[in-house]
């Protein structure tokens, strides 16, 4: 059996964003692709609503992404294949970095996974970069994210650029969903199951 750990924030989570609870199993996309890719997969599930990538939050605390990343896959471990899909709680303007940095930053991640021995037979699993999709209308959340949208916006060229750098697989999410007008960031439930098709595709020409 192959294991697939999806590591990500809210959006892997599976926040609803038309009424702020969490979708069920079957709705997010991890779920989505779990069934897409059938009984030879094992997928786990690790998103954290506010998840970011390097960086200490402030006000929510918890959220860094890199100090729970080597604990996470030591205790998990091994895996085939990982999914990192981080970078919109880096747009928050408390954090004050660019779209550039933030591509830097999931390098990082990136880079300890490929130091690590998590994978089959103590070597580095496959990697799958994930740039999330632009930013939508924010509405209550225009003021936290302030001056977000444009940088979401060059998130695909960036994380390309890193996942060619580093040797890892990549996925532009935005060829396939959008994130919800209803709050700018999350997806809608067909969003989640486009995501999970197109993630069980690439997934089925990586691992084999």
């Amino acid at each position: 059996m192959k294991t697939i750990l999806c590591f990500g924030d809210s959006n892997t989570w599976g926040y609803n964003p038309s009424n702020q609870q969490r979708f069920g199993p079957d709705e997010r996309w991890t779920g989505v692709l779990r069934n897409q890719l059938g009984a030879g997969f094992r997928i786990i599930e690790e998103g954290l609503n506010g998840r970011t990538t390097v960086w200490d939050d402030p006000i929510e605390g918890f959220k860094n992404g890199m100090n729970y990343l080597i604990p996470c896959i030591e205790s998990h471990k091994p895996f085939d294949l990982i999914t990192i899909m981080l970078g919109t709680n880096d747009l928050k303007c408390r954090f004050s970095v660019s779209a550039f940095d933030i591509a830097e930053s999931v390098g990082v991640l990136a880079r300890h996974v490929l130091q690590s021995t998590v994978g089959p037979d103590e070597t580095s699993p496959a990697i799958l970069l994930m740039a999330p999709p632009p930013l939508a209308r924010l509405g209550d959340y225009d003021e936290m994210f302030e001056g977000g949208t444009e940088k979401s916006q060059r998130f695909g060229s960036y994380y390309q650029t890193k996942a060619l750098e580093l040797g890892c697989e990549f996925l532009d999410t935005s060829e396939f969903i959008q994130s919800s007008d209803l709050d700018g960031i999350h997806f809608e439930q067909e969003e989640h199951r486009k995501l999970g098709e197109a993630v069980a595709r690439k997934i089925s020409d990586i691992v084999t």
